[in-house]
C-alpha cells in the first residue's frame, strides 16, 4: 500500500516508528517483545500498531516475525527523530530545563508542531549558533538572565563589544555592522 500522509499518524503510530528506528539502529531489526519493552505496552498491541503501519507501507512485517521500516518509514521515523531531538536540544540548551523535563516536553511536543513549525525551530536555533550577534554568549546572557531574573547592562555593553570584535574580525574590513 501506499504511505498516507503524515497528518493520518496518530502520535502513538509515531511512536512505534521512532522506537522501530531505535531498535534498527542497534539491532538491524526490531522484535515485537523489545517494541513492547522499550514502549511499556502489551505485546498486543504492537500487533495492532504494526499491522497498522504495514497497511500504510511504513512497516515490513509478518506475524512471528523481524520489523524493518520501508524506505517511507524510515524516512517518516527519522523525521520524528529529528523533530524530537531539535525539540528536546532547544528545550535544554536554550531554554535550560533539566534533562528529563526536555525530554518528557519535547515527546508531547514533537506530535503537536506540523513540520513547518519544527523546519522554523531548526532554523532558528541554526541561526543563533551562527548570528555574530548570537552565538554561544547569547545563549550564555539568556542563562545568566534567567538565573538572575534581571538583565545586567554591564554584561549587555560587554557581549555587544565582543560582538562588534568578531564580526570585524570575520569581515576583515574593520567596519561596524
Amino acid at each position: 500500500m501506499k504511505p498516507e500522509d503524515d497528518k493520518t499518524l496518530s502520535e502513538n503510530l509515531e511512536d512505534y516508528l521512532e522506537t522501530i528506528l531505535a531498535l534498527e539502529s542497534e539491532n538491524k531489526v526490531a522484535r515485537v517483545k523489545d517494541i513492547a519493552d522499550q514502549l511499556g505496552v502489551l505485546r498486543g498491541s504492537v500487533s495492532g500498531a504494526l499491522r497498522s503501519l504495514a497497511e500504510k507501507g511504513l512497516v515490513n512485517h509478518e506475524p512471528y516475525s523481524f520489523i524493518t521500516l520501508t524506505e517511507a518509514g524510515k524516512k517518516r521515523a527519522t523525521e520524528i527523530r529529528r523533530r524530537h531531538d531539535v525539540i528536546r536540544g532547544f528545550l535544554s540548551d536554550v531554554l535550560q530545563l533539566d534533562g528529563d523535563t526536555a525530554e518528557a516536553n519535547a515527546c508531547r511536543m514533537e506530535h503537536a508542531m506540523d513540520k513547518q513549525c519544527v523546519d522554523r525551530l531548526v532554523q532558528f536555533i541554526e541561526y543563533i549558533k551562527q548570528c555574530p550577534r548570537t552565538g554561544a554568549d547569547w545563549v550564555e546572557g539568556f542563562v545568566e538572565y534567567y538565573s538572575k531574573k534581571r538583565l545586567d547592562q554591564n554584561q549587555c555593553r560587554n557581549c555587544l563589544a565582543a560582538c562588534l570584535q568578531r564580526h570585524k574580525a570575520k569581515d576583515g574590513s574593520g567596519s561596524a555592522l
